[in-house]
């Protein structure tokens, strides 16, 4: 009678220690069979990350410290005669400073044209029109087709022999002779009465750079200003702000988080890029930057230590520029 009344009074019945200890039991087997689990399930990850990630940086972190040939790399171990030479000859070696200048110049003069013409396109994409999916559509052709073919054509189109861009400045701009866009390291031209010396070259390739890109910067920030509220727009227009007004203190700060983080894997990738150079011009004309430096070792030098000496330098000042971008900016865009 006393066990129904406590019962029925809301008291609970007590419970065995065995009981309990059953259930911790059974808790504790189940965690674990879940830690497995887990631990099953991300191994074959962890393993191709090892495998394709891990080991072939940690061995070009070792070549970087060896005095290694092209001939001697099947000899070569983990464990060998590690050395600064490399490093020091790296350095130290005629046209490195200026490789690196003009990567640095190519990175970010690519990522800020890039970025710069995704906005605009994104910005006059912006209202609907008949057929404006077709021409956003078409914007993506430059990022979706093949390198190879892309500098083809460019490559064809800026020919100062049968180009048709050397073409049409000569018969309709009336340029005094062709240009060597891709061979040509630098030009002078006359404006205004100023002497302008330009490097051809170099300028050419960021702009096949920011053309080739600025699709990937288009595609964001579309999605960005098509999640902006309506209502934020009309209220400016309501209030008689103009268009650059309405710009700058409305659509600019909604999409200054999504350019932050374009300008930062923008930046990287521009950073690391080989393919393009390599194609249009070889790295001559002053466009040499340290990818296709890095390239020249291994293949024309067969100086293994030496090439992966310089892809430590350029990773080490990367992850230096992006950590120092992300401890100034990154707070801000955090509270923004």
């Amino acid at each position: 009678m006393s066990s129904l009344a406590q019962g029925a009074a809301g008291v609970p019945a007590p419970v065995a220690p065995g009981a309990r200890g059953g259930r911790r039991v059974r808790r504790s087997s189940r965690a674990r069979e879940e830690s497995r689990t887990g631990l099953l399930l991300i191994t074959p990850t962890f393993v191709i990350v090892v495998a394709v990630v891990v080991l072939p940086v940690l061995w070009t972190v070792s070549l970087a410290f060896q005095r290694v040939r092209l001939l001697d790399l099947r000899d070569t171990g983990v464990l060998g005669d590690y050395t600064l030479a490399n490093l020091a000859d790296v350095l130290t070696s005629p046209g490195f400073l200026e490789s690196l200048r003009t990567t640095l110049v190519y990175s970010v003069g690519g990522t800020a044209c890039a970025i710069g013409i995704g906005l605009v396109a994104a910005l006059a994409l912006r209202r609907p029109f008949r057929g404006r999916g077709a021409v956003r559509a078409a914007m993506l052709l430059p990022y979706v087709a093949p390198v190879v073919a892309a500098t083809f054509v460019w490559s064809t189109a800026l020919s100062p022999q049968f180009g048709v861009v050397n073409h049409w400045g000569t018969e309709l701009l009336g340029w005094d002779e062709p240009i060597a866009f891709l061979s040509s390291r630098a030009d002078t031209f006359s404006l205004l009465g100023w002497e302008i010396t330009v490097p051809t070259a170099l300028l050419t390739v960021i702009a096949f750079e920011a053309w080739r890109s600025f699709p990937f910067a288009f595609l964001f920030l579309t999605a960005r200003l098509q999640a902006v509220p309506e209502t934020l727009d009309e209220a400016a227009r309501v209030d008689g702000a103009t268009p650059s007004q309405r710009f700058r203190h409305i659509l600019l700060p909604q999409l200054l988080p999504t350019i932050a983080v374009l300008s930062v894997l923008r930046f990287i990738w521009t950073y690391n890029n080989f393919d393009d150079i390599y194609l249009l011009t070889g790295g001559g004309a002053g466009t040499q930057v340290v990818a296709v430096r890095v390239f020249d070792y291994l293949t024309a030098r067969g100086d293994i230590g030496a090439a992966a000496a310089q892809a430590l330098v350029l990773a080490v000042i990367l992850a230096v520029a992006v950590t120092a971008y992300l401890r100034l900016f990154g707070r801000r865009e955090e509270v923004a």
